[in-house]
């Protein structure tokens, strides 16, 4: 693809994703041809709609291939990586799709001279976890800014909004189950609105003293796993007992689950559970962006409504 010199470019590694979508869409206002680097181009088509014809560009690429990633980012002035995954498919998954790769598209993109890299991590990565999660996320984090020092490395809590796979999996299971299954009750978590993140992408590529600096992005209330239950439990209109589930019986049923294509929990995000997940005192967050958090009262209540007996169709009728 031929781009005029006075068009800027992005490269997008993971666009068609929750998070991928907000920041395509974004590159896209602001001007930007926008490349969605994906293994699956045909499941991004309805990103196209959110620019001009031809502004928004899918390829498809594998984040293993050297070559591949190169004719990516090929006269990129931008390079984002949002890519991650929650569980393996195949042992090593995790190593190679959020360890090793992340340093193979900064390498790609220090040779391609972009001006900037962002990459998104998460809170929690951590080089001696005994999550394998928490450790390819910090190695892919030091791969990436040994590559690219300059890069801006983004560190969410978990991310919220229309079409997550946080609050929306949990309302689901309020109306299936007769109680809710607790695990890791007193775990804290500080949600962040997925807009606030597309809005922190976009800051740190143009904020001088985001570059080679670390975010750790957080909203407005930090909340227990129980918190979160209760919450959703009040905004679906559905009563049902918060059960406190025993580690032991929970790792069994995490083994059998890993040998489904898409397991709801596995033993390593039992691990994850157990830890904090909030930004760390000391570290720069949204504020440091320019970005005021919306919280989880202002946004989510909108989305679960369909959740509530009858699917909310009575409260739509009453509005």
């Amino acid at each position: 693809m031929q781009v005029g010199r006075d068009r800027r470019v992005a490269t997008v590694f993971g666009g068609a994703g929750f998070i991928g979508r907000y920041v395509v869409q974004r590159l896209a206002a602001q001007g930007y041809v926008v490349r969605v680097a994906t293994r699956n181009p045909a499941g991004m088509r309805f990103l196209t709609t959110q620019g001009r014809v031809g502004q928004i560009v899918p390829l498809q690429v594998s984040v293993t291939d050297a070559a591949a990633l190169a004719r990516a980012v090929s006269g990129a002035d931008v390079v984002i990586n949002l890519v991650g995954i929650l569980h393996e498919r195949r042992a090593g998954d995790f190593a190679r799709v959020q360890g090793e790769a992340p340093g193979l598209i900064a390498e790609a993109a220090a040779r391609a001279g972009a001006r900037r890299m962002v990459h998104v991590s998460a809170i929690g990565a951590d080089a001696n976890s005994e999550s394998l999660y928490a450790r390819s996320k910090a190695q892919g984090e030091a791969a990436v800014l040994a590559a690219f020092p300059t890069a801006t490395i983004l560190r969410p809590s978990v991310v919220f909004g229309p079409e997550d796979q946080f609050f929306n999996r949990f309302a689901g299971m309020s109306q299936m189950l007769p109680f809710m299954p607790v695990v890791s009750g007193n775990s804290r978590f500080q949600p962040v609105y997925v807009a606030d993140v597309a809005d922190a992408v976009m800051a740190a590529l143009e904020q001088d003293q985001a570059q080679g600096t670390t975010y750790e992005l957080g909203g407005p209330r930090v909340m227990t796993m129980r918190d979160v239950l209760r919450f959703i439990l009040d905004t679906t209109r559905r009563r049902r007992r918060l059960v406190e589930m025993p580690m032991g019986l929970m790792r069994l049923q995490a083994s059998i689950m890993e040998k489904l294509p898409n397991p709801a929990l596995t033993r390593d995000q039992l691990l994850l559970l157990a830890k904090d997940n909030v930004a760390a005192e000391g570290m720069p967050g949204l504020a440091a962006l320019g970005i005021a958090p919306k919280s989880v009262e202002s946004v989510v209540p909108a989305y679960l409504r369909r959740f509530r007996p009858g699917g909310g169709r009575r409260d739509l009728a009453m509005a």
